[in-house]
């Protein structure tokens, strides 16, 4: 659609508003809803901003808005409208477009719309629309704050929006006037002048009871004196000063040089006799294309600007390495517009600022403001402080942004926008503009405290010396500098950002060096990053020190002190396991494999006398680790807790190689893969020294940021130039550095000035290149290599090497080197690694060290030489963490299966592999390899196989052996981890019996289960348990049975922790991780032991409670259906369980008489079995106390105590 041509439906609206005639406009009567309708318009238009552009085309603003706007502001509905279709008309074009568009369409749409917005911008130059605006504004502001509605806020709103949106409008640059000349900016400004709309502002500024229009205030201001000096603005009515006018001379004194230098050139050039023929010459030693002399057709004039480039087109550089480009033009408005200004800033200055400003703050810190609004803060404050510095240095007009506080914000934001355009790479040209800000603002504030110095007031001068020693004092400041020369990048930093941070550099020298001096020693805030390992416990260092009992006898004597500790310890039941992980969670050992070292822990904490820890350590280890009852079964008492930590502090466990074996020189290697490293930052205090502060910008990036900015040194001022030369001496001079610039460019930009015509305008200059090429010189006079030298760029290291020879950098640091290796220290160790690397048991570095008797080296030395020669693929191939793995010979696994087919018949397979093979190797890596060769097809056949307790087959009820049972299958079910030690695993009757009081009796657990609701899972399992028995007995051979639920409450008994508890001291076996759902009846037990384990289940009190009632019932306490049919199948099960038990032979007389006599029986009531449980307890205990014998007396006790306890 073509933009220039209207839509209908717009071009209706618009007729619809009204018509001028002559001065008059005239509007129609649907006036107020045509403005709203172009509102809506607005609001829906697309992406290329059509409406916007179809406006603009028409003008709608000059010959529509602005006349209702003079003429009919009486009309509130009406003008409220008509300043809200302005405020969207004249938005800013990178609010309409989102950013800068980068395709050619819509930079198209982009440019036309910034059109539109500069005749708006002209339009508004009038004082008839801003006296409108001002007298609303005036009368809006006249109400108090109880009177003022809502509608009233958002118009004072509206209208200060109007007005920063017609200031923002940049100018255009192809009509933009001469200085002193009025452009439409000065226009604006005159018009705002005249109307009053300046005072308004200042009173908004001034007032407390307007703060919430802070912010706009300062936005406003800020846009008024865009492109306004503070300095010359500040010297505006008061005469040429002396200072102007010397630069002015120099100025064209440069001129004049140059202009005198042309003429005298081309007075030379000219010959006495003109000639057509200029004549050819031919240029020896200059080749041409080929290889013969150039051949030269002009004057031997013009031979001295000959260059091999003349006539070639220009190497085109890419967008995104260009140089950024200067966005700020300084500008002289007319005298009026400047006075008014001037004026302006007084009276800002003396009313406004100090509360202002820390409104704004406020605003800023409270996050009150939209985002970089901080931005206004940083202007203001350096403009305002610029201004009150050059035209009446006052510091109390500025007081409140003159503090440390105001310094920390400035450079908090700085290096905030520093550290955002290096990773903000698409947007880092906006990040640089607000970086140049607040270093503007930085630059400031220095210049302000410099100021101070000189102040004849002696409070001002002390405040001053105040503010300097914290900032000279903290290390942030002092280094703010330094990181933004070495990050300044001239693609998205413009030239005037170099300048000033040059300027600033000057300055904050400067006040440090006479601070320095003044001050006579200054001590300053240092920070430095430490890299420390993380500390080690206070039990480790313990035990590295050696004051703990070591022999047997001396443990015993230990002991009892221990165990008054662990005696109250244990009674305390808030012992808080959270701050204790027995395992470590980085290491790369599995967690399953880091057992044994928990243990050790233990025992290390017992043998540095920390009984309390070493319990909370056992209770977290037992939670980490609950299968097997390694630490511990759950329900475990205080007695057996202090039992089994004493056979811990006693049993020989195996230990990895202490840090006392280790040398010295090992101590102080940083071990990354071995303990966490930590980068600490530590603050301290030292004297300052100004030398050692400068050295620091003693490099090539500082170097060639001050070059870079010296080669326009034609358009820098006398005192930018002043600042490089300064700085480029302080390096040259003072630090001997001078060959940090011997550099080429640098060399051209020097020849380059020395045949400027108007070098005499830059004695400075002239003064310093002959300096340095007086040096270089003098140096390449000694040192032929220098010229070489010219083509790079240098650092300090070989800055020392040119000036004081080559290799005595190396001499001086050679006492810190690692001394070379030899070839036969190299033959040597390559025959100690290949003779150790494949003995098991030992590090191969400290075997290597041992017989290293050559000049001394370190751990680290010896493993980065390995990996050089090629012996080994990482340092990480040495880690002492884990065990080092060792490839097995042929021999080795053939003596490996020998072994196994020898002793495969044994009790202990697995014990005897390892007496009797001759390459030592660990539990796991013997199981891992059996596995391997397939010579077994489980771990579990690897297990010890115990010894049967026959005599314990003929008590009552196989207890006893039902007990021994699962003592036996705990054992076994226990994995075979490489850190268990050999005495864990053979385990000696003490450790038996310590085990075997762990183990919750069977029958506890069937009785708590049967009390919760879970008898119809019980019987289940027992069924299970028979069948699974009498298929073994019929078949002659077992296999895993699956426990397959499939009933609700038989699936909820799985998921119950009681109840799979009571499965593994049954031997259940739970269900593999990843490759099993079910769990499984092993197929190790035998179907004599599987009928023990389902008769350790009957409940006769509780099989006789389950009967259904054969006698007459109450009829409210009658049961459901589904109850009796649960009560039939219930004794269903029990007369099948009962059948099998005959089978077998284990049913007693007395279950017989008790199942022949239960249909008699009726069931007690509800309330009798809740009201009747402690004497069915003791009932129990009565009545098993014949049949066990002591050890149900020893659980009738333990009830009898415990029910005490509640009581």
């Amino acid at each position: 659609m073509d933009l220039h041509m209207m839509n209908c439906e717009l071009l209706a609206t618009c007729s619809a508003l009204g018509y001028l005639e002559g001065d008059t406009y005239h509007k129609e009567p649907d006036c107020l809803e045509s403005v709203k309708d172009l509102i809506r318009y607005l609001r829906h238009e697309d992406e290329t901003r059509d409406v916007r552009q179809q406006l603009g085309a028409a003008q709608i603003l000059q010959s529509d808005l602005l006349p209702i706007l003079t003429q009919h502001h009486q009309d509130k509905p009406l003008f409220d409208a008509v300043i809200r279709l302005m405020v969207n008309l004249t938005q800013p074009a990178l609010l309409c477009f989102g950013n800068l568009p980068k395709e050619p369409s819509f930079r198209h749409h982009f440019l036309q719309v910034l059109t539109y917005l500069q005749a708006y911008k002209e339009a508004f130059a009038s004082e008839k629309a801003f006296g409108v605006l001002s007298e609303t504004l005036y009368e809006l502001l006249q109400l108090g704050w109880e009177e003022r509605q809502e509608e009233d806020n958002l118009l004072i709103e509206r209208i200060l929006l109007l007005v920063r949106n017609i200031l923002h409008v940049p100018a255009d640059l192809d009509q933009e006037k001469i200085d002193d000349d009025a452009s439409a900016h000065d226009q604006l400004l005159w018009a705002i002048h005249l109307s009053g709309l300046d005072d308004l502002l200042l009173f908004l500024a001034s007032s407390s009871a307007e703060e919430q229009w802070s912010l706009h205030v300062l936005e406003i201001v800020s846009l008024m004196f865009r492109d306004q000096n503070p300095e010359q603005l500040a010297g505006v009515g008061q005469g040429r000063l002396a200072q102007e006018r010397s630069a002015d001379f120099a100025e064209l004194e440069v001129l004049r040089q140059r202009e005198m230098a042309e003429k005298k050139t081309r007075a030379l050039q000219r010959g006495n006799r003109h000639s057509r023929f200029g004549g050819s010459y031919i240029v020896q030693g200059l080749k041409s294309i080929g290889e013969r002399d150039l051949i030269f057709h002009k004057g031997l004039h013009n031979l001295r600007n000959y260059s091999s480039d003349l006539g070639k087109q220009p190497k085109k550089v890419p967008k995104r390495r260009q140089a950024a480009r200067e966005l700020s033009i300084q500008r002289r408005s007319a005298l009026n517009v400047r006075l008014f200004l001037r004026d302006f800033c007084s009276e800002f200055l003396e009313n406004c600022y100090n509360r202002l400003m820390g409104s704004v703050k406020d605003h800023l810190l409270r996050e009150k403001a939209q985002q970089h609004d901080e931005t206004y803060y940083m202007w203001a404050l350096a403009f305002f402080m610029a201004f009150n510095r050059a035209a009446s240095f006052r510091p109390g007009l500025v007081s409140e942004t003159l503090s440390v506080r105001t310094f920390h914000f400035i450079e908090q934001n700085l290096t905030n926008y520093y550290e955002m355009m290096l990773t903000d790479r698409k947007e880092a040209a906006s990040w640089a503009r607000r970086m140049h800000l607040a270093l503007k603002a930085y630059q400031e504030l220095l210049a302000t405290v410099n100021e101070m110095d000189i102040s004849p007031d002696e409070a001002v001068r002390e405040s001053s010396r105040i503010i300097k020693n914290n900032i000279f004092y903290v290390m942030e400041y002092r280094e703010l500098f330094l990181a933004l020369f070495r990050k300044f990048d001239e693609r998205c930093q413009p030239r005037s950002f170099l300048r000033d941070l040059v300027e600033t550099t000057h300055l904050f020298l400067k006040m440090l060096e006479r601070f320095c001096r003044s001050r006579g020693n200054l001590v300053v805030q240092n920070k430095q990053k430490k890299r420390r390992k993380k500390k080690k416990k206070v039990l480790d260092q313990a035990i590295v020190s050696g004051n703990v009992p070591s022999s047997p006898e001396e443990v015993e004597a230990v002991w009892p002190a221990l165990a008054e500790q662990l005696q109250c310890c244990a009674q305390n039941s808030e012992l808080s396991m959270d701050s204790v992980v027995p395992f470590d969670a980085a290491s790369e050992v599995p967690v399953e494999e880091q057992r044994a070292e928990a243990m050790v822990r233990i025992q290390d904490c017992l043998l540095a006398g920390q009984a309390p820890q070493a319990l909370t350590l056992l209770r977290s280890a037992r939670e980490v680790w609950p299968e097997g009852d390694v630490f511990g079964s759950q329900d475990i008492s205080p007695e057996e807790e202090i039992q089994l930590l004493k056979q811990i502090l006693s049993a020989p466990l195996p230990r990895q190689q202490g840090p006392e074996e280790r040398g010295a020189e090992e101590e102080e290697e940083e071990e990354e893969e071995e303990e966490e490293e930590l980068q600490v930052v530590q603050v301290s205090e030292k004297e300052f020294n100004f030398l050692d502060y400068l050295k620091r910008f003693a490099c090539s990036t500082v170097v060639r940021a001050y070059v870079l900015l010296l080669r326009s040194y034609q358009q820098n001022s006398a005192h930018t130039n002043h600042c490089i030369v300064k700085m480029l001496h302080r390096l040259a001079h003072d630090l001997k550095m001078e060959a940090l610039l011997f550099q080429l460019s640098v060399f051209c930009l020097f020849n380059r000035l020395l045949s400027d015509p108007a070098a005499g305008a830059y004695k400075e200059l002239v003064t310093f290149a002959k300096y340095i090429l007086g040096k270089f010189f003098a140096l390449a006079a000694v040192n032929q290599k220098a010229f070489v030298e010219l083509l790079f760029w240098k650092n300090t290291a070989v800055v020392r090497e040119m000036t004081e020879g080559y290799g005595s950098l190396d001499d001086r640091s050679s006492s810190r080197r690692a001394p070379t290796w030899s070839p036969e220290e190299e033959a040597h160790l390559r025959e100690l690694y290949l003779a150790n690397k494949d003995v098991e048991g030992q590090d191969v570095v400290e075997a290597i060290l041992a017989h290293l008797n050559t000049v001394p080296r370190t751990r680290k030395q010896i493993i980065h030489h390995l990996v050089q020669m090629g012996l080994a693929d990482s340092v990480k191939d040495f880690q002492r963490k884990g065990t080092h793995i060792v490839l097995w010979t042929g021999d080795q696994e053939l003596e490996l299966q020998r072994l196994f087919e020898e002793f495969r018949d044994s009790d202990d397979v697995l014990g005897h592999i390892m007496k009797n093979i001759t390459a030592k190797r660990s539990r796991a890596r013997i199981v891992d390899k059996l596995l391997a060769l397939g010579l077994v097809a489980e771990r579990r056949e690897l297990y010890k196989k115990r010894q049967k307790k026959l005599a314990s087959s003929i008590l009552p009820n196989g207890a006893e052996s039902l007990k021994d049972f699962c003592q036996e299958d705990l054992e076994e079910e226990e994995n075979l981890p490489e850190e268990d030690s050999e005495e864990e695993e053979e385990g000696g009757s003490e450790a038996e019996q310590v085990q075997g009081s762990l183990v919750l009796s069977n029958e506890n657990l069937g009785q708590s289960l049967h009390q919760e609701g879970f008898s119809i899972p019980l019987l289940w399992l027992q069924n299970c348990l028979i069948r699974a028995a009498d298929d073994r007995e019929e078949d002659g051979c077992s296999q895993a049975v699956p426990l397959v639920p499939l009933t609700e409450e038989n699936e909820e008994a799985m998921e119950n922790e009681q109840f799979q508890q009571l499965l593994r001291k049954l031997g259940v076996r739970p269900p593999a991780s990843g490759q099993e759902t079910f769990w499984r009846i092993p197929a190790k037990l035998s179907p004599t032991q599987l009928r023990r384990a389902a008769a350790s289940l009957s409940q006769p009190e509780e099989e006789q409670k389950l009967q259904p009632e054969l006698q007459p019932k109450v009829p409210g306490e009658q049961g459901s259906d589904e109850e009796h049919c649960k009560e039939h199948r219930a004794q269903a099960l029990r007369a099948l369980l009962l059948a099998h038990k005959k089978k077998a032979g284990l049913a007693s007389p007395e279950e017989e008489d008790a199942v022949g006599k239960e249909p008699l029986k009726a069931a007690p009531k509800k309330r009798q079995l809740l009201d009747s449980d402690e004497e069915q307890e003791e009932d129990e205990g009565r009545n098993r106390a014949p049949e066990l014998g002591a050890p149900g007396i020893q659980k009738k006790k333990r009830y009898q105590i415990e029910d005490d306890e509640d009581d």
